[in-house]
């Protein structure tokens, strides 16, 4: 059976071919941007570069085909994000014109606004993650081992998610560990679901 583990550096690749692969609502995005790296750069390697102690794989025989990244604190994470990630990447994403944009422009703006992380409501739940594992290993269960593993590593009272609303699969996924749709007022397609932290210990 694949195990859960903790990433590591020789991880990156598989979590940027993971990332792509499942970036569409869940689907396969590669060839939608010029170039594939864009998904990864923008919601997976940060957070391993970042809090690498809080990112975890499913590994099948020494392969990663899922991860969950993540962060214990939304607030540090997006002035980190600024600070270290953005000139990390130098000039590989140009910064966007004002709207109207293209979709890819779109994203280069996510990347030079990481303050959009700061959505007004999740106090109570500073901690947010990203998860995804490749089609032939989902509904299998390693993405509750991988929620598990994360929600009893994390230093936070509470844990968000901002999903796409019309994703009504991932949806379902996060009903069944018991997150519950946070009353954040936010513009646009996203629904924020939050679930605290059992058994957390601010001391």
């Amino acid at each position: 059976m694949p195990e859960i583990r903790p990433y590591r550096p020789g991880d990156l690749p598989a979590l940027y071919d993971i990332c792509v692969r499942t970036a569409d609502a869940g689907n396969d995005a590669r060839g939608h941007y010029s170039t594939d790296q864009l998904m990864g750069d923008l919601f997976a390697a940060p957070y391993a570069y970042l809090e690498p102690e809080l990112a975890f794989v499913v590994d099948d025989g020494g392969t990663a085909v899922g991860y969950l990244v993540g962060t214990a604190d939304t607030a540090t994470f997006a002035s980190r994000y600024r600070a270290e990630w953005i000139p990390r990447l130098g000039d590989r994403y140009p910064v966007p014109p004002p709207p109207p944009r293209t979709p890819e422009q779109d994203m280069h703006a996510l990347h030079h606004h990481p303050e959009r992380l700061l959505v007004t409501g999740l106090d109570d739940h500073p901690a947010h993650l990203h998860i995804d594992l490749l089609p032939a290993y989902q509904r299998r269960g390693h993405g509750r081992r991988l929620i598990d593993r994360f929600l009893a590593t994390v230093p936070a009272p509470g844990v968000h998610v901002g999903m796409l609303t019309a994703n009504v699969q991932a949806r379902a996924f996060y009903d069944r560990l018991g997150f519950e749709v946070l009353p954040v007022a936010v513009a646009g397609p996203l629904t924020y679901l939050g679930k605290r932290v059992a058994g957390f210990d601010p001391r």
